[in-house]
Formats: structure tokens, sequence, C-alpha cells
């Protein structure tokens, strides 16, 4: 059984697209997965979230299970919108119980943070102190384009400062024209991030259906044992 932190270097970069293909993936792969979420924000009851989002893309087989915790309507990080609405935050040890809970009967607990790294759940919590007390390492959902190398360097600094291993960096949203900037960043952001590019997603790849978009998961090239295990 492998528990895996999804971050991002930011809100907007991809990580609910990335980890529903790391979902795919495995599922593929005749696995059974699990997708915790620990705080949705920007969500109000009844409305889609990131984890309806990861059904529709996988197809959501028998095989995958997802829980969220909790869920905020205001689009903020997860501390500040459960004071907000007076109800309260997610604990690391709450997030931390409830992976351990599906890894019980699941190959795969893949737990997709909210914003980036150093978000903040609940007082000074962070989705890092929920790597750490999961003892889980973290692959990092990055863009591609200006600012990406600062952003990216300091999450994985932010990782290694908290003795996190990091499986590594995906581009969560590859254009279909890249410009010169993006072709760069291909080269500068593994020096950069001192770790590993596994790979990228085509722009618009959460738009596709569920067979296209295993086909796009397939696509970039990197294996379980890469992500999880390297």
């Amino acid at each position: 059984m492998t528990v895996l932190v999804v971050t991002g270097t930011g809100t907007g970069v991809g990580k609910t697209v990335v980890t529903a293909a790391l979902a795919a993936l495995a599922l593929a792969a005749g696995r059974r997965v699990a997708v915790l979420k620990p705080a949705q924000t920007g969500v109000g009851p009844g409305e889609p979230g990131d984890l309806d989002e990861v059904r529709r893309l996988t197809g959501g087989p028998a095989a995958l299970t997802t829980r969220e915790l909790a869920r905020y309507p205001d689009p903020l990080a997860p501390a500040t919108a459960a004071a907000r609405c007076g109800r309260p935050a997610v604990t690391v040890a709450e997030a931390v119980a409830a992976a351990g809970d599906l890894a019980g009967g699941h190959v795969l607990v893949l737990v997709e943070g909210a914003g980036g790294l150093l978000v903040r759940l609940g007082g000074h919590s962070t989705v890092a102190d929920v790597a750490v007390g999961l003892a889980a390492p973290v692959l990092v959902v990055t863009a591609a384009g200006l600012g990406t190398l600062n952003h990216t360097a300091l999450t994985t600094e932010a990782l290694a400062g908290r003795g996190l291993r990091c499986a590594g960096l995906v581009i969560g949203s590859w254009p279909d024209a890249p410009g010169l900037t993006e072709r760069c960043n291909l080269a500068d952001l593994p020096a950069v991030a001192g770790v590993p590019l596994l790979g990228r997603l085509p722009a618009g790849a959460g738009r596709l259906a569920p067979a296209g978009f295993l086909a796009a998961a397939q696509a970039l090239i990197m294996t379980e044992r890469q992500i999880t295990l390297s």
C-alpha cells in the first residue's frame, strides 16, 4: 500500500486533473484506489467538487473510493474559509486518521491538498503537516510559464526543510503550442527544483471523456514506481 500527497505550487495548476490521472493509471492496472480531499473550498453544499471531477474523469469504477472531510463555500484557504462560516477546521490528526482508514482496503491512497503546500488547514497547520503526519512522499504539480521556476523551487525547498521526500514534478497543463518560456521550463525545472520532471498533461485533459483521459494519463510516461517509490 502506498500513500501519496498531491500538492501544487499554487491554486489552479491542475492538482485535481493530475490526481485523477494517477488514479486512472492505477485503476487501469487493476489496483484499488482511494482519493482523500481533507478540505474543499469555494464549493457550496450539493455543488460538484474536486472529487466529483476525479470520479468523472476515471469513470467512477467500483475500485475507486473518494472521501471529502469538509467543504466551505468561500474560495479561501481552508482555515480562513472555515472561520468565516463558523465551522470547525479540519485538523492534521483527522486527515491522517482518514488516510489510515482508507489505506486498509486500497493499494494506493492519494491525498489531494488545497492550494499550495503551505496553505493553512486550521490554525497554523498546513498541507505539509499532513504529509509529515503520514510520512508520505509528495508529488508537486506545477505550471509552465513565467514564475514557475521560483514557485517550484520554494515548494521543493519547503519539503526538504521538513524532511519530506518529493516524488517529482508534473506539469498540470501543457499548452498545445508551447512558447519559449514553456520549452525552457522543461530543461530548467528539474535543475532548479532538484527533483525529476515526471511528465505533463496536455491542456484540456480535464475536459476529456474517461477513455481519452486515460490515454492522456498514459502519455505522461511515468510509472507507479517512479511516482511513489523513487
